[in-house]
């Protein structure tokens, strides 16, 4: 497998999508949502997970990998432009054999956060597992130039979010059940032209910390990924084409990451293969950060 990752990585031209957070089936190559290698083992059955950003990128990878382990999923995405996205990743959820609901809605606003929870709750009658995954990025060189208005879409989006959505699903979940928020490397090596990106991740790092703590006493574990270079929609609707084509190179390992490589930490977090952890981030980003 490791070797079809490096070619489709040499298969990535320079690209641009003019509108965030990105459409997955207008991207050269296809990003790899579904390793074929994987193969589930009931780790998630009789388990309902609700995934934002779960239409495409490593939202679709981790949904896909828990219909494999037995578990029902719903999806969130943002709009009407990502909805081709969403059909796709449902298919493939009931392909596996899960049951699967799609969302469509802005999860900045905190009703609509409320809202969501509801609909899974009248769908499936219970709710396990929460992947806060849904981000935005807007690269800004000049650090006088991130506007009020940015600033806020990239923090309600990245941040915010994640509190409106954990406190609509924590009065559905009960002991033995799970949060998981997408983190990033920039969080620990930062980032000179994201750094209200980098900002809203490093406030998920420790909201994932603070709230494992909070909810300790209730069973509920939370833990979060942090993935380095991975090829989503997110990279070519926000970068120039050359640092897409060259988007992962300096990594250790040397390529950029599909998303199907991140799915199994967000397995392994949400089922009982990981028990013993909650606070805690999982690096998936080709070396790209080594520290304690």
């Amino acid at each position: 497998m490791a070797d079809k990752y490096e070619k489709i990585d040499k298969e990535v031209k320079g690209q641009t999508q003019q509108q965030q957070p990105g459409i997955e089936e207008e991207m050269t190559p296809e990003p790899i949502y579904d390793d074929q290698n994987y193969k589930g083992s009931g780790k998630l059955t009789g388990k309902v997970a609700l995934v934002t950003g779960g239409d495409s990128g490593i939202g679709r990878a981790a949904s896909i990998a828990f219909a494999k382990e037995g578990a029902n999923v719903a999806i969130v995405y943002l709009d009407a432009d990502e909805q081709p996205d969403a059909e796709k990743t449902i298919k493939l959820i009931e392909k596996y054999g899960g049951k699967a609901l799609a969302i469509k809605t802005d999860l900045s606003d905190d009703e609509n956060c409320q809202q969501a929870v509801e609909q899974v709750i009248q769908e499936f009658g219970q709710l396990n597992v929460l992947v806060n995954n849904a981000g935005k990025q807007f690269p800004t060189k000049d650090f006088l130039a991130i506007t009020p208005d940015q600033l806020q879409e990239t923090f309600s989006t990245n941040i915010y979010s994640m509190f409106y959505l954990s406190q609509a699903a924590l009065p559905h979940m009960k002991k033995g059940d799970t949060i998981i928020n997408t983190s990033s490397i920039t969080a620990y090596n930062g980032s000179p032209e994201l750094i209200d990106y980098s900002s809203t991740k490093g406030a998920i790092t420790s909201f994932t910390r603070s709230l494992a703590l909070n909810l300790i006493e209730k069973g509920i574990r939370v833990n979060a990924v942090a993935p380095g270079p991975i090829w989503t929609p997110l990279i070519p609707a926000t970068f120039d084409k050359e640092k897409v084509k060259q988007h992962g190179a300096s990594t250790p390992i040397g390529r950029r990451g599909q998303p199907s490589e991140n799915a199994p930490a967000y397995v392994f977090l949400a089922s009982t293969d990981s028990s013993y952890m909650t606070g805690q981030t999982i690096h998936v980003d080709g070396g790209d950060f080594v520290g304690s």
